[in-house]
């Protein structure tokens, strides 16, 4: 049986900085080619125009994944945020990433379980060495 594919949006530009995930246009995954050049925070948002607080109901999760390439400095995420607001993650083993992985990619996998509408999420977090 072949199973459907899972749609992927590539980016040319490097990882730094304040990065903004659109779920609704990034799809679940989102790889950027080039060598992150700064440590970096990701905001998940439903899209320019949605909140995810608007786009998932309450009871329902979404999982995605966030593809770093790395070079001979290695860079890591540094902040979590939904709608703009802080999230503390639950990183898997307990330990929150405090670096990335030279000449790799790292796959940062996150689910994201909305809990209640005021908004509240459970973010379940990892960091995984390709190379």
């Amino acid at each position: 049986m072949v199973r459907k594919s899972v749609a992927l949006n590539t980016s040319a530009s490097s990882t730094s900085g304040s990065i903004t995930y659109n779920i609704l246009t990034n799809h679940s995954i989102l790889f950027h080619t080039s060598n992150a050049t700064g440590n970096f925070s990701i905001n998940f948002r439903g899209d320019a125009s949605n909140t995810l607080n608007s786009t998932l109901a309450i009871g329902k999760s979404i999982t995605i994944a966030f593809l770093v390439t790395n070079g001979a400095t290695a860079y890591y995420q540094t902040g979590l945020l939904i709608d703009g607001v802080s999230v503390t993650p639950k990183w898997q083993n307990g330990s929150t990433p405090t670096s990335g992985n030279i000449n790799s990619i790292d796959i940062y996998s996150y689910t994201i379980v909305k809990t209640s509408n005021s908004p509240t999420y459970t973010v379940l977090a990892s960091q995984t060495k390709f190379a």
